[in-house]
């Protein structure tokens, strides 16, 4: 297993399935591909395979079919991006999200209930 390889775009899709219904069989990831573009099933197969390969996914075997479960993060491309883009500096980040969005109530309540819990961590 090959570690530190970045996904590519089509890997980000599949693991973003993986991120948001957890661990699933190549069936239940082509259906939620499928609905935003087709893509066979044996193709999808083969890309968890490779991906496997460059251990961003790992597979059990419960029954006939192989469940996958995402081993890469979503805070790895996260982590990844701010190096990247904004040389580490998580603040400007967050000054673009903030200043590039229409943000609801909602989404504000969740940024500055997580500014506060992490207020709190530092005391």
């Amino acid at each position: 297993m090959a570690f530190g390889q970045k996904p590519s775009d089509r890997e980000l899709n599949i693991l973003k399935v993986l991120w948001q219904r957890g661990p699933s069989t190549v069936r239940q990831v082509t259906e939620v591909i499928c609905e935003r573009e087709y893509l066979a099933q044996n193709t999808i197969q083969t890309f968890l395979r490779l991906m496997e390969d460059k251990g961003l996914v790992a597979h059990e075997e419960p029954g006939r079919a192989f469940v996958y479960r995402a081993l890469y993060q979503r805070s790895q491309v996260v982590k990844g991006f701010i190096a990247s883009i904004f040389d580490g500096a998580i603040d400007q980040l967050v000054v673009h999200a903030v200043d590039g969005g229409n943000l609801s109530d909602e989404q504000l309540a969740k940024i500055e209930a997580k500014i506060r819990a992490l207020r709190e961590e530092q005391k």
